[in-house]
C-alpha cells in the first residue's frame, strides 16, 4: 500500500521509547527527561490513574442505543418513536434504558458540528448556520425512521420496510436507510469532529493557561490530571471508549484487516500513547507530531469504508431491484458525510470541503427516486469512488477488497 499523501518521513512511529528529546517548544529549549511510551494506554500519577474519558463513553453508548431503537422497530414491526429518539439526541426526559446515561449530563446534540477549529474559529470553513443545519439534518433522520416504520413496504418514492435476507430494514422514500445515515454520519459530525478538530486542536490543548499548567503539572482542582492530559484523553475516548470496540474502533479494525492498510490501527494506537507520554514529559514537539499522524491515519477510515460500501452497493444493484444494495449505499452515504469532518494536518482543513461532500451526496440521490434510479446509479458510484480514492492515494480495488 502506498500512502503517498499521508507519510510523515521525519517521524518514527515504530519506536516505543523516546530518549532525551529536545523540547523545542519550551521557553529554555532544555532537554526533556528520558521517558518511555507504555505498551497500553495507562498513565498514573502517585499510583492513581490520570485517564478519564467517561463522557465520551457515554456518548458512544447513547448513539448505539439510538441505532438499536430503530433496528428493533424494523425487526419487530413496531414504530420507531421520533419523540423518544429526539429526546435521546438531546438527553432530555430520561430517554435511555440506563439511569447512568440519563443522569450523565452528557448529550450528542451539543457536540454535533461543535469543534473548536471548525465551528468556533471557522478554520475548517464551518459556521454557526452550518452547525444548526447539521443538527437539524440528524433530527430529520429520526423523523424519517418513524415514517418508514409505520407499516408500509418500501418502494420507489415510498418510505417503508424492506426484508433484506433475514433482516428487515427501514428506508426513506429516496432509498436511504435513516439508521445508517444517522450512525455513520454522527461518527463524523460528532465523534470525528470532536477528535481531530476539537480535542486534538492545538487551540484547545494549549488554550488559556493549559500549556504552562501542564508543564508545571498543575492538575484540575481535585482531579489527578492536568487539563491538557484530560483533553488528549477525551480525543482517545471517542475511539476507544465504552468497551473499546464501537464505531471508529470497529471500522479501524475492519480497514486494518486488509493487507493494503494493515498498519493503520497500530499506527493510530501508538500515536495516541506516544502523544500522551509526550504530554506528561512536556515534549510538545513530539505531541504535535502524533496529532498529525492521528489526523491523517484516522481520515483514511471513512475514505476506505466509503469506497468499499459504494462498490458493494453497486454490486448488489443487479439483484432484487437493487434494494438489497441500499443498506450498503446508506453506509457509504454516512461515511461520505464524515469526510467533511476529517482534518488534513497540512492545511488544518477537511480533505473534502463541505461543498465537495454535499455534491457527492447530491449525486448519489439525485434524480426522481434517489437510489431507486438504479439504471443510472452505477456510473455515479464509480465517479465518487474515484474521487475519494484519488484524494487519499489508494485504488478503488484496494478499498473494495476490505471485508
Amino acid at each position: 500500500m502506498k500512502y503517498s499523501k499521508l507519510i510523515f518521513t521525519a517521524l518514527s512511529i515504530a519506536s516505543l521509547s523516546i530518549i532525551s528529546c529536545t523540547n523545542d517548544d519550551s521557553p529554555t529549549g532544555e532537554e526533556t527527561p528520558n521517558y518511555s511510551v507504555p505498551a497500553t494506554y495507562t498513565f498514573e500519577r502517585n499510583s492513581t490513574t490520570t485517564v478519564d474519558f467517561s463522557g465520551q463513553s457515554s456518548r458512544l453508548l447513547m448513539l448505539e442505543e439510538m441505532g438499536n431503537i430503530i433496528k428493533t422497530a424494523a425487526s419487530n414491526g413496531t414504530v420507531a418513536d421520533q419523540s423518544v429518539l429526539t429526546n435521546m439526541y438531546s438527553n432530555t426526559n430520561s430517554p435511555f434504558s440506563s439511569a447512568v446515561l440519563n443522569t450523565s449530563g452528557k448529550q450528542l446534540k451539543d457536540k454535533t458540528a461543535a469543534s473548536k477549529d471548525y465551528f468556533e474559529l471557522y478554520l475548517g470553513g464551518g459556521t454557526t448556520t452550518e452547525k444548526l443545519s447539521v443538527q437539524a439534518f440528524f433530527e430529520t433522520q429520526l423523523t424519517l425512521a418513524q415514517e418508514a416504520s409505520l407499516g408500509t413496504n418500501a418502494a420507489a418514492g415510498v418510505a417503508g420496510a424492506y426484508l433484506d435476507g433475514t433482516s428487515k430494514r427501514l428506508f426513506a422514500a429516496n432509498g436511504l436507510e435513516p439508521q445508517q445515515v444517522l450512525l455513520k454520519g454522527m461518527m463524523g459530525a460528532c465523534f470525528m469532529d470532536q477528535i481531530v478538530n476539537n480535542y486534538l486542536s492545538k487551540n484547545k490543548l494549549d488554550g488559556g493557561s493549559n500549556k504552562i499548567n501542564n508543564t508545571n503539572k498543575v492538575v484540575e482542582g481535585s482531579k489527578t490530571y492536568t487539563t491538557m492530559e484530560h483533553t488528549w484523553d477525551e480525543a482517545y475516548g471517542y475511539i476507544y471508549g465504552a468497551d473499546g470496540t464501537k464505531f471508529w474502533s470497529s471500522y479501524m479494525s475492519q480497514v486494518n484487516a486488509d493487507a493494503d492498510f494493515n498498519t493503520l490501527k497500530a499506527d493510530i494506537d501508538l500515536a495516541f500513547r506516544k502523544g500522551r507520554a509526550a504530554i506528561v514529559a512536556n515534549d510538545y514537539a513530539t505531541r504535535d507530531a502524533q496529532i498529525d499522524i492521528i489526523k491523517a491515519k484516522l481520515a483514511m477510515v471513512p475514505a476506505v469504508r466509503a469506497v468499499f460500501y459504494l462498490q458493494e452497493g453497486k454490486g448488489k444493484l443487479v439483484t432484487d431491484n437493487g434494494a438489497k444494495g441500499f443498506h450498503a449505499l446508506s453506509e457509504a452515504y454516512g461515511f461520505i458525510i464524515s469526510l467533511r469532518y476529517t482534518n488534513n494536518p497540512a492545511t488544518n482543513s477537511p480533505y473534502f470541503s463541505k461543498s465537495e461532500v454535499d455534491a457527492m451526496l447530491a449525486n448519489m440521490v439525485g434524480g426522481t427516486n434517489g437510489l431507486w434510479d438504479i439504471d443510472t446509479l452505477g456510473a455515479k458510484l464509480d465517479a465518487i469512488s474515484a474521487q475519494i480514492s484519488a484524494k487519499f492515494g489508494f485504488t478503488i480495488a484496494q478499498a473494495a477488497t476490505v471485508n
